[in-house]
């Protein structure tokens, strides 16, 4: 396959990262989960005991942070394994806001990119196919419904042994689609080329199966699923 790009957004806890990990695992190409790394620069926020809703006070936080994305799904900030913990609902609660800022974005845009140029790459994020890989030869707008979107956070947080409830996780995911839709730089929303694939009714592996057909229909080639 020649090199390419596949950009897919769309709102929280819509699958995005499931669905591209698995995709690029098929293709034998990089994944990027730009999510991490916004939750990563978030962790180390709170951690710092940083308002992250502090936008001047988030923004001096740049030159202290060193984000790295390695096999195997690893996610090191300044050289600490945090993996697990950018999963947390004290670091989903707070994250949206830290994505908003435009200096940070332009910080974790800058190394998303060069990671584009090197490699074949499937991204996942909220403006990958509208700002961060505009040229991208796929874009894909993945959604799902509300509850269907908080159904699955809920079931992934328990077999992660995270403490939740249902209610708290479906006013998080509307909180978020909010933050991220009406943010100033870089919001939520179909980039004019992308395809919208609604997962609501769809399985992990099903979702997979259509983004593989879309990705083969834009670039023209066979791939084996």
């Amino acid at each position: 396959m020649k090199k390419i790009a596949v950009a897919i957004d769309g709102p929280a806890a819509a699958g995005k990262s499931t669905v591209a990990k698995k995709v690029a695992d098929i293709l034998k190409i990089t994944y990027i989960d730009t999510g991490a790394m916004y939750r990563a620069f978030t962790w180390y926020a709170i951690k710092k005991g940083v308002n992250c809703q502090d936008e001047e006070a988030c923004n001096k936080l740049i030159p202290e942070v060193n984000i790295e994305l390695k096999p195997g799904h690893i996610v090191l900030c300044n050289g600490e394994d945090v993996s697990s913990d950018i999963r947390q609902p004290w670091v989903s609660s707070q994250v949206s806001y830290i994505a908003s800022y435009k200096q940070i974005r332009l910080f974790l845009v800058e190394q998303q990119r060069k990671m584009a140029e090197k490699d074949s790459v499937v991204m996942d994020g909220r403006d990958i196919g509208t700002y961060v890989l505009p040229n991208a030869e796929v874009k894909i707008y993945q959604i799902a419904s509300v509850e269907t979107r908080a159904v699955r956070r809920y079931e992934e947080n328990l077999s992660k042994g995270i403490p939740c409830t249902l209610e708290e996780i479906e006013n998080d995911v509307r909180r978020r689609d909010y933050i991220d839709s009406h943010r100033d730089f870089a919001p939520l929303k179909p980039a004019a080329d992308s395809v919208l694939l609604d997962t609501s009714y769809l399985s992990i592996d099903e979702s997979v199966e259509k983004v593989l057909e879309i990705i083969n229909k834009k670039i023209g080639e066979e791939t084996d699923a």
